[in-house]
């Protein structure tokens, strides 16, 4: 797949399952943003007709909106690791992830961008709870589960990051080509947690942007119990694991 406009430096990965009510607006909304990106949308075979949307918007957005579809949903994880080899395959510096449901508000990209590409952080995390709880719209169940999973997860692994499942974030294209994405395991939002905790190992730096975070109004949830359970108890293998293995190292060219 080629790329014809080579000015932008960036990209936002969005995975999809059937998300035709959002991601038409999703796209528009992205690509009205203040920065030089592209749209790379992995579809895991949606059966609503998800992926045909897209290759409408590709049409619109000559250059700018790309697809990969997949057969079948293969999982969070694994949309997001295809994601970044094909952008790092296509030379992009920034390498954003984010949901396709306005759950993540567009308008977060610059302050994002920004951490990265000005402040010379090397991961930025678009925050729910750096600056308090901001989360609108969710069951109050469904915030404290979010809440403390993260403190949870904070006290297991030592990371010094509030917001560890997080989905709204910006790699540098040196966090990605340093990690071994072939060997990061976990396909749920545990995912998340083994990201940014396999990014702090390798000594790269990560800020926490604070955002507010919205719940879908339009399409259904993906997230379950199962998914939920994963990062639970896998949170505690990646600790372990990590006392028997060697992370690479950035050298700064």
């Amino acid at each position: 797949m080629s790329i014809e406009n080579t000015e932008a430096d960036s990209v936002v990965i969005i995975p999809t399952y059937n998300e035709r009510e959002n991601i038409s607006d999703i796209i528009d909304a992205v690509l009205r943003q203040p920065l030089a990106l592209h749209l790379l949308i992995i579809d895991d075979g949606s059966p609503d007709g998800t992926a045909a949307i897209v290759r409408e918007k590709m049409k619109q957005y000559p250059g700018k909106v790309y697809l990969v579809e997949r057969r079948g949903k293969l999982g969070l994880g694994t949309a997001y690791i295809a994601g970044f080899k094909w952008a790092l395959e296509h030379g992009y510096e920034y390498i954003f992830e984010m949901d396709a449901d306005f759950s993540h508000n567009p308008a977060d990209l610059p302050a994002l961008y920004k951490a990265c590409a000005c402040e010379g952080y090397d991961v930025a995390v678009g925050s729910r709870y750096i600056t308090g709880v901001n989360v609108v719209n969710w069951p109050m169940g469904r915030v404290l589960m979010s809440y403390y999973a993260s403190a949870y997860v904070r006290l297991v692994t030592r990371m010094k990051v509030r917001d560890t499942t997080a989905g709204f974030v910006c790699y540098t294209r040196r966090v990605l080509s340093t990690i071994d994405l072939d060997k990061i395991h976990f396909k749920g939002y545990a995912f998340q947690i083994e990201m940014k905790f396999t990014a702090l190992k390798c000594g790269f730096r990560i800020k926490e942007v604070p955002i507010v975070f919205v719940n879908r109004v339009l399409g259904t949830s993906k997230m379950s119990s199962g998914i939920f359970g994963e990062a639970v108890l896998g949170v505690v293998r990646l600790k372990v694991g990590s006392w028997f293995k060697k992370y690479p190292r950035y050298v700064k060219q």
